[in-house]
């Protein structure tokens, strides 16, 4: 495979069935499958992409061309999914997933189990010092999903949308965090915190992309990636080809689509997780994608009556912290560093930028959770809390003049002051 790569793009129009077919068709065209085996690596239910129409096409054209094809969950830190709802995510029935789809196998990444990852080298320190514009200058060791190795070639599918970790979302992404080892995991997402999400989010050449496009470049299976852009729920782009070109394409067509500029900063923002937000460790990308457009000592609200959870995962660990602003956790690194970084990431960013002088944290806005969680838990962790149930999400809309946002879908669009 070269590194242009084939695909279609538009900000005005989705792409019809014929289109998307023939991507495919021009993609795997490029490649010997006849005997191999394939692993598809998609996302979990926290991304929203047309992702069955694809999975659908890719694994009729590579089943005529004599493939086989299974399937894995780029989890990174997330909870395992269920067989019903792998089936929901690739939008197939049980019935289909038995009958037409039966040699397919569904797995799940396991990020935190050392006999399911294999290593494959260390970033050294010289080098990370280079990628990180000289923030860090540590070892890093890089592991990935051993199962890589029982496969002839990894297929990436996934959509592209501004991301507060790494600039944009998508391309090898979806292996480092997706079927990643914790440490390049933890590393390049603290890397993103010190920087910033302001500074981060919506950038495309960011140090921690760079960090993840080196990592991938240790992984020895063959890469193919079918990078999907989205827009109100229909595919407004879809590039295939190596995972930094078809990246590289898909995420100029987020840039257009994907940002909405605003002519000012808003006093208050109610910001509603969709139901794929089901604990505050994803519902937090409501803060991340909206934090630009709120005014200096506003407030942002998470409208989320449906979270009742900080995080399966992490939640203990987030309970223990706190979310705080960046600077809090560097002015006191002896005590915080054994931490795991990723966790203290996520605290950062859903805290926002501020500062931490003389013991004194001084977060840029107010970041309050109108969710299931009590009042007592949001206290504990740091946040400020309102009952949802005194929300009339009415009083919110239509009052851009005022200062108030409203925003029914949050999460995937990123908002800037123009």
């Amino acid at each position: 495979m070269t590194d242009c790569a084939f695909g279609l793009g538009f900000t005005d129009r989705a792409l019809t069935e014929t289109e998307v077919e023939q991507i495919v068709a021009q993609t795997l065209a490029t490649l010997e499958l006849s005997g191999k085996r394939l692993l598809l690596i998609v996302p979990d239910a926290t991304r929203t992409a047309p992702v069955g129409w694809l999975f659908r096409e890719i694994y009729t054209q590579t089943h005529a061309a004599g493939a086989h094809l299974d399937i894995m969950i780029a989890l990174g830190t997330h909870r395992p999914m269920s067989e019903p709802e792998i089936c929901q995510r690739l939008e197939i029935t049980l019935e289909q997933r038995h009958e037409t789809y039966g040699s397919v196998l569904f797995l799940n990444h396991a990020w935190d189990d050392p006999n399911a990852l294999a290593y494959l080298g260390t970033i050294p320190s010289e080098e990370i010092s280079t990628l990180s514009d000289g923030l860090f200058a540590m070892d890093v060791p890089v592991r990935i999903n051993k199962i890589i190795y029982d496969y002839d070639r990894l297929m990436i599918l996934g959509p592209v949308f501004p991301h507060e970790v790494v600039g944009f979302s998508g391309g090898n992404k979806y292996l480092f965090p997706g079927i990643s080892g914790p440490e390049v995991l933890n590393f390049f997402h603290w890397l993103g915190a010190v920087i910033s999400n302001p500074l981060i989010i919506g950038h495309k050449w960011t140090p921690v992309r760079k960090v993840v496009d080196r990592a991938a470049a240790m992984v020895p299976t063959p890469r193919t990636a079918f990078c999907m852009v989205v827009e109100k729920g229909e595919l407004a782009g879809l590039y295939a080809g190596s995972p930094e070109a078809a990246w590289d394409s898909a995420s100029d067509l987020s840039d257009a689509l994907h940002i909405t500029y605003m002519p000012r900063a808003f006093h208050t923002v109610l910001s509603c997780a969709p139901p794929m937000y089901d604990e505050l460790w994803v519902g937090g990308k409501c803060m991340y994608k909206l934090e630009p457009v709120v005014a200096d000592g506003g407030e942002l609200i998470i409208y989320a009556p449906h979270i009742h959870e900080i995080s399966a995962t992490h939640g203990e660990h987030i309970e223990r912290l706190g979310y705080h602003v960046r600077d809090y956790f560097l002015a006191q690194w002896e005590t915080f560093k054994d931490e795991p970084w990723g966790t203290m990431a996520h605290c950062v960013h859903v805290k926002g930028v501020g500062t931490y002088e003389n013991g004194v944290e001084t977060p840029r806005v107010k970041v309050t959770l109108a969710t299931g969680l009590s009042e007592e838990l949001c206290k504990k962790i740091n946040l400020g809390y309102r009952d949802w149930r005194t929300i009339n999400i009415d009083d919110y809309k239509d009052k851009e003049d005022e200062g108030i946002l409203y925003v029914p879908k949050a999460g995937e669009m990123l908002y800037r002051v123009r």
